[in-house]
């Protein structure tokens, strides 16, 4: 396995990165909590934990991927200190992209199917009420959810059977570029429309006071939560990427453009909503319904609805799409590092598994919606994000930090040496006593948040 293909260029593989990374989170979540907890002093202590959470661990995922030349599948076991357990994870890991598979194909198949909806006029004319009837119409129909999901795992698989570069990099370059493109045109429409000034006022200007009436605990552990959940840690799946590329940069800079231009997207879908939500007198704090309940709603009022509604779900499509290929290139690489499978045998092997995983989440919301895993109301999808957000990514994390800083693991030299190898903003030294001892706890303390959230609250 040492022929390992490398990207071609390093702006191929920042937007891969960048590509995994921004997912739905940035486009669906993040807005709906920004509403919620206040606005834009939300955004500024989310910004404070970017840099002190997530960044430090995804320098050491890549670092990780980098010195091990391996996905997760065998990255521990050729790192770790002979006769030590550190890759018993690696199975827990690539449980981890399995199952965020196992939901997020549906997901994206939703944002496809608006599009074309869209792009058909389905919503033209509709008010509130049939705009609702039209979502809960899709999620109740078996077919349409299954041929969704079955468009999205073929498209993702197709990119990949072209290679990390023909493939991968050339597809997800030109896709992240769209995204730009098209997000820049949304602000454009969002912030000219009558009213919008509300919703900029809102987003951008810190408002202490409705964050001090949320409470400045519960403000702060949903800041925390949505910096670590965004660059999608834990699972391997921005390690792979530290495997191909070479030693001349370091992986701090990296890291930093990374998340800077994930930042940048979740920053900027709120320029879409939040003016278009104050224009048209919405409440921008509507939970996932916001996407694809409330917008449609607020397309409907602007002339061109069917354009606008359209270059959305396009862009939710993207990155939906980027994120999915971004793992099954992961998911691809274990069956060729632990079996040396050829590239053909691993992406037949892997859309029959990952078509038959997903069934469950198509499913849970007609056939099977009597499996309420959290009680009345919830749905597979729900105990499989559950499973994944709540378990394995800040568990992960947690190995990857640990593996990194103690000398039962691969240890801080080590890391450090990997990480400063090449040119670029060094990682530096001073954070250490903060990184092995204090970081640790703040991801256990994310860990069991999430556990007191789901059921105490």
């Amino acid at each position: 396995m040492e022929n390992r293909e490398k990207f071609s260029s390093r702006i191929g593989f920042i937007l891969i990165s960048a590509g995994c990374a921004i997912g739905l989170g940035n486009v669906w979540r993040f807005p709906f909590i920004t509403g919620q907890y206040g606005g834009a002093a939300f955004v500024l202590v989310y910004l404070f934990f970017l840099m002190i959470l997530g960044l430090p661990i995804m320098v050491m995922e890549y670092a990780v991927g980098r010195a091990s030349q391996r996905s997760i599948a065998t990255s521990f076991q050729k790192l770790e200190p002979a006769g030590s357990k550190w890759h018993w994870y690696s199975y827990i890991g690539m449980a981890g992209n399995y199952l965020l598979m196992m939901f997020y194909t549906t997901v994206a198949g939703w944002m496809l199917c608006y599009f074309v909806k869209m792009l058909k006029g389905d919503f033209v004319q509709r008010n509130p009420r049939q705009v609702e009837h039209i979502f809960g119409t899709m999620l109740s129909d078996p077919k349409t959810q299954i041929f969704w999901m079955a468009v999205v795992i073929v498209l993702g698989f197709l990119v990949c059977s072209l290679g990390l570069q023909n493939g991968v990099e050339k597809i997800t370059t030109v896709m992240m570029s769209c995204l730009f493109v098209v997000i820049v045109i949304l602000i454009i429409r969002s912030v000219t429309l009558n009213g919008a000034s509300a919703g900029l006022k809102f987003y951008l200007i810190p408002d202490f006071a409705a964050m001090k009436k949320q409470g400045i605990t519960k403000v702060v552990f949903a800041a925390m939560g949505q910096a670590f959940f965004t660059l999608s840690l834990g699972i391997g799946a921005i390690a792979i990427f530290g495997s191909y590329i070479d030693k001349s940069r370091r992986l701090a800079g990296e890291a930093i453009s990374v998340a800077v231009l994930d930042t940048l997207v979740a920053l900027m879908a709120g320029l879409i909503i939040f003016p278009a939500c104050f224009a048209f007198g919405v409440n921008p704090g509507s939970g996932p319904n916001l996407v694809f309940i409330t917008l449609p709603n607020v397309f409907n009022e602007m002339p061109g609805s069917r354009i606008w509604g359209a270059m959305f779900f396009l862009f939710m499509s993207f990155a939906a799409l980027s994120t999915i290929i971004a793992v099954f290139q992961n998911i691809i690489s274990f069956a060729q590092d632990l079996w040396g499978c050829s590239l053909k045998k691993a992406i037949l092997f892997n859309i029959i598994v990952i078509t038959l995983l997903s069934l469950p989440c198509a499913l849970g919301f007609n056939v099977w919606s009597f499996i309420t895993p959290f009680g009345e109301g919830s749905t597979i999808q729900d105990l499989e994000d559950f499973i994944i957000s709540n378990n394995i990514l800040p568990l992960g994390s947690l190995v990857y930090l640990l593996f990194c800083v103690t000398k039962y693991g691969w240890g801080w030299d080590n890391f450090m040496k990997e990480a400063n190898e090449g040119k670029g903003i060094k990682f530096p030294k001073w954070p250490k006593f903060y990184i092995t001892y204090i970081l640790p706890l703040i991801v256990l303390f994310i860990f069991i948040q999430g556990y007191i959230d789901k059921f105490f609250l």
